[in-house]
């Protein structure tokens, strides 16, 4: 997972979110194309109650004594993120939730490999369960997150059964606040139907960010990626334990 979109309508916004962030996801910026380093609207709870922010995608931890990281952050396995030392205080401290339309996968059986959209079969926002931290710890003036993923047999094939883990609604205000065991409360939750169709290699570039990029892919049309652009593609983070 490298992409993911937000453009929320209040419809589309099932019941069960903490008081006032329906509204906001509705009235926040419209995102295409969600890339590393790149802005996002998120859900958390600084202490008096869920908010939604804006904070950049990639994870950078407050002790780092640098507002960026050699590892890629974007996502952590829910299996390693409690001990991983990028991830542990904001596991303990700082959780989110990272509402998004869907999120982009590529399908790397074919070459070159394919874009999809992936989305909930029933047309509503995702939510999946995320990390934020502050940098620097003193005076921060960046928010950064990390989205947390772990097998999911929900994706459809041929693409990769592993992605973000998703919650209800109605959970959100549960991860915010801390489960007493974050990493059960995660594991047990049933993960929403889903579904993908291919879309636009366009994708691939940070810079285009529209709607068109949720648009079925015209095969005839669709220009091919070249072969030096695969190389970000869905690949697997390093182990940063």
């Amino acid at each position: 997972m490298r992409r993911f979109a937000q453009a929320f309508l209040l419809d589309a916004l099932p019941p069960g979110l903490p008081g006032g962030v329906a509204a906001a996801l509705a009235a926040a910026p419209e995102r295409y194309n969600v890339a590393v380093r790149k802005p996002a609207s998120i859900v958390l709870d600084r202490g008096d109650g869920a908010a939604v922010e804006d904070a950049v995608w990639g994870l950078v931890p407050s002790w780092s004594k640098t507002p960026d990281t050699k590892y890629t952050t974007v996502t952590a396995r829910l299996e390693r993120a409690p001990t991983s030392r990028i991830y542990r205080s904001a596991w303990e401290k700082r959780r989110c939730v990272v509402p998004m339309t869907g999120y982009y996968k590529w399908d790397r059986t074919q070459k070159p490999a394919r874009p999809y959209f992936i989305q909930a079969r029933d047309g509503r926002a995702l939510f999946a369960a995320g990390l934020w931290d502050r940098w620097p710890a003193d005076e921060p003036d960046l928010l950064t997150f990390t989205v947390l993923t772990m097998p999911n047999d929900a994706i459809p094939a041929p693409l990769v059964p592993d992605g973000p883990v998703f919650l209800p609604a109605v959970e959100a205000e549960a991860w915010l606040a801390g489960p007493r065991w974050p990493t059960r409360f995660l594991a047990r939750l049933r993960q929403p139907a889903l579904e993908a169709y291919e879309v636009s290699r366009r994708v691939r570039s940070a810079e285009v960010d529209d709607y068109t990029l949720l648009e079925p892919a015209d095969a005839a049309g669709d220009m091919p990626a070249e072969p030096s652009d695969e190389a970000w593609l869905d690949e697997e983070d390093e182990d940063i334990d």
